[in-house]
């Protein structure tokens, strides 16, 4: 693109500048200083900002004996809401710091990881493009006036979802803006009112990877998460002619602000705090989180070493709720990431569409696959086939070709043809497509191995292309040593709606239970996160790949990073609709409204077939016109996860610094497995165990009466077994017992479900236990 080279020629001189500063200052490393929270709120002037700032100087430079080596070495200075700030310093002076008495943790910066239409219709907020009468949308006003802050790798402002037409004036009590001052920068309108960028961490950490100082998306997923979340409806969208329709964000009437915290898929701790704290100043409703850690914390202790378990801590603190995605390291278990209490996690589901094509042998077997490629075969001619690790340059082992990296296939052996490469490895799906035509292929089959099994997905390759499923690669594998001439042919792929099993968990969402925080289920709840169609950049194609000159202003994508918003955009709707209601009485409200069940009533599948868990799904699919009526909630405060900690182990003098002097931790705290949440988990069951909660009333005065489904081998009793309520906000506790059972003890964890209903309202809890004794 023309009008990208002034700011590459300014870029490279920023970058020459960094990477030299870099070069000097090898030897130090980035460090995040946290002192807790501040104790004036968000109103506070900019004089106290300033003292802030000044505290910091001074802190640091008690130990580099120095005040102005200390304002060299602070990068950032948290002085909004997060006290606390980021320094380039040595290790030692880190941990001299950290021996401060005004330091509840220091932690060394870390890079984390992105974790990259018709799913609003699959979630009956409409049905064949009207709206429905009792949809979510109707009762919110489509979110009209919420604010949601994305923190990601920024936005495509050009983007028809961004555009303000029939907008009114952007609410008085924002305090954010448009701050790119380079040419091509993010401009603000009454839709998109904020754009910022933050990348100081970034530029002393890899700075090769900062394009510029702007707020511009240029990889895409900045601008479909948050279309994804807030979009406006934008009709005839589709990729290259698929998932044609009208797209739109969960949100659609809600105000949005990109915060660009990541840069080529990587987020630097220091610059995510440094987004927290703007957005949580700027009076964002709404904090949508679509990266995080490639693994879970080790261990307790870790906790706050974690930028977005700091900054949502923060931001619940003052209402806010944040939306986090649960991470891509599935089908294991024990994988689940942004597991703190106070953020919704969010797992990855399928929606009832597919981008199907067919797979056609020389012996007229016909295999389904899956694609979203550009370009088709002729229809009438059979292409030769070849194995890509047959088809290998002189140099290249069979394992290598067969994985088809580029520049491994000899242009002799595949001009022509339709080769056949294996799925994995660490070659992307798309690289491989763009490896095959470079070598001159005709086609490309992506075959599944046994660990991949059925779990097939639909990328927009350069090429025609399919990939297969385990089981076919096999036959297909048996008909190409069957023949000295093997052929097929690839049809073009087509969008299909209504596919039956859905939803089902994707194979490559996170799992539970989360091993740092066991006595908390997490992922909190399912929502769709493949194939999923939203706004996209246009500094790049939607593969990415550099030598793919296409451009779309939408493109389709999977990831928990595209499940989070969609529950960004619930949220948002019911902040609209319910704006007295907590951050945590509206997570309540999304899990106990939950579906377990598949479009065909049969309970939901994981990727496998087998049936899914709550360590899968949470407490279930979203299902977003029921939470706006859930009649109950599991309420919950501040000082409720500042009790939390307490139970885990942290001092009166944390919380004290925590919470800005205004809590302290209780005599004796409660166990961890009390925490008021809308799921119960019992992690490690010696004989008996009693767990309390509470519920609030939010609708119309009923008495509840309790059911339940005790884990396999584990008694359960719940006492009183009727709650009944008068008024709006009227509270009542009761407990649940679980019980092990001697001879099923050992076999893991176990799951039931809690509900209690008033014959209209189903407020529904999963219930895990693992008894060991």
């Amino acid at each position: 693109m023309a009008r990208r080279r002034p700011l590459l020629l300014v870029a490279a001189v920023v970058l020459l500048c960094a990477a030299e500063w870099h070069v000097v200052q090898a030897y130090k490393k980035s460090y995040i200083v946290y002192l807790g929270a501040h104790a004036y709120g968000r109103d506070a002037s900019p004089k106290e900002h300033a003292r802030a700032t000044e505290s910091h100087h001074e802190l640091l430079g008690s130990v580099l004996d120095s005040k102005e080596m200390a304002q060299d070495s602070i990068f950032y200075s948290y002085t909004k809401n997060i006290n606390g700030f980021a320094a380039h310093v040595e290790e030692d002076v880190a941990n001299q710091i950290a021996e401060h008495p005004d330091v509840v943790t220091v932690m060394e910066s870390k890079m984390l990881k992105l974790h990259t239409t018709r799913s609003w219709d699959f979630m009956d907020l409409e049905r064949d493009g009207q709206i429905l009468p009792e949809s979510i949308w109707k009762h919110a006003k489509f979110g009209q006036d919420v604010i949601i802050a994305n923190l990601d790798s920024g936005v495509w402002p050009e983007s028809t979802s961004f555009t303000d037409d029939d907008m009114g004036e952007v609410p008085q009590r924002w305090k954010g803006s448009c701050l790119d001052t380079v040419k091509y920068a993010v401009p603000c309108n009454k839709k998109l009112i904020g754009a910022k960028y933050f990348n100081k961490d970034m530029l002393l950490s890899n700075p090769a990877v900062v394009d510029a100082n702007w707020t511009r998306d240029t990889e895409g997923h900045g601008t479909h998460t948050l279309s994804t979340a807030g979009g406006s409806f934008v009709p005839r969208a589709s990729l290259f002619g698929y998932a044609n329709g009208t797209a739109k964000g969960g949100a659609p009437r809600a105000r949005v602000a990109a915060y660009k915290v990541c840069w080529s898929g990587e987020c630097a701790t220091a610059d995510v705090l440094a987004g927290f704290e703007a957005a949580i100043h700027d009076g964002a409703d709404v904090i949508s989180v679509s990266f995080g850690q490639d693994a879970p914390l080790a261990d307790v202790q870790s906790l706050f070493h974690e930028a977005v378990t700091l900054g949502s801590l923060h931001a619940a603190t003052q209402g806010i709720s944040v939306i986090c995605s649960a991470g891509n390291s599935g089908p294991y278990d024990d994988t689940v990431v942004n597991a703190a209490p106070w953020v919704i996690t969010v797992a990855a589901s399928t929606v009832d569409r597919d981008f199907p094509n067919v797979l056609t042998l020389g012996n007229s077997a016909h295999m389904k696959g899956m694609s979203l490629e550009s370009t088709t075969l002729h229809s009438s001619t059979l292409y030769p086939m070849v194995d890509a690790r047959h088809a290998g340059q002189a140099n290249t082992s069979p394992f290598a070709a067969s994985e088809c990296g580029m520049g491994t296939l000899d242009p002799a052996k595949v001009k022509g043809k339709i080769v056949v490469c294996m799925r994995g490895g660490d070659v992307p799906r798309v690289n491989k497509g763009m490896a095959v035509l470079n070598a001159g292929g005709a086609g490309m089959i992506l075959a599944n191995d046994r660990m991949d099994g059925d779990d097939i997905v639909a990328d927009p390759h350069v090429l025609p292309a399919t990939m297969i499923t385990y089981s076919e690669a096999v036959a297909l594998h048996n008909y190409m040593t069957s023949t000295n001439n093997p052929v097929a042919n690839i049809s073009p792929s087509k969008t299909e709606v209504g596919v039956k099993n859905s939803p089902s968990i994707a194979r490559f969402s996170s799992r539970g239970p989360s091993g740092m925080l066991p006595s908390v289920m997490k992922p909190d709840i399912a929502a769709p996160g493949v194939d999923i169609l939203a706004a996209f950049t246009e500094y790049v194609s939607p593969t990415e790949l550099a030598s793919d000159k296409r451009r779309s202003e939408y493109a389709i994508l999977s990831g928990t990073s595209m499940s989070c918003p969609h529950i960004s955009g619930v949220i948002g709707l019911l902040k609209a609709a319910r704006p007295e209601w907590s951050p945590a009485a509206m997570r309540s409200a999304i899990m106990t409204t939950a579906r377990t069940q598949d479009n065909t009533g049969a309970p939901m599948r994981d990727h496998d077939g087998k049936e899914a868990n709550a360590f899968a799904y949470g407490a279930g699919n979203v299902h977003p016109n029921r939470a706006v009526d859930p009649g109950l909630v599991y309420d919950a405060a501040p000082e409720d996860y500042f009790t939390f900690l307490c139970s885990m182990g942290f001092s009166t003098a944390d919380m004290k610094r925590l919470s800005a002097g205004k809590f302290a931790c209780p005599a004796k705290a409660p166990p961890m497995e009390d925490l008021n949440y809308p799921s119960i988990v019992v992690p490690s069951l010696r004989g008996s165990q009693t767990v309390v909660r509470r519920l609030k009333n939010v609708g119309r005065p009923a008495k509840y009466l309790a059911s339940w489904r005790a884990p396999i081998g584990v008694g359960m009793e719940v006492k009183p077994t009727v709650l009944e309520f008068s008024k709006i906000g009227e509270e009542k506790t009761f407990n649940v017992t679980v019980m092990s059972q001697k001879d099923k003890v050992g076999i893991g964890y176990v799951f039931g479900k809690l509900v209690w209903t008033d014959g209209t309202h189903y407020v529904r809890s999963p219930v895990a236990v693992n008894a060991l004794a």
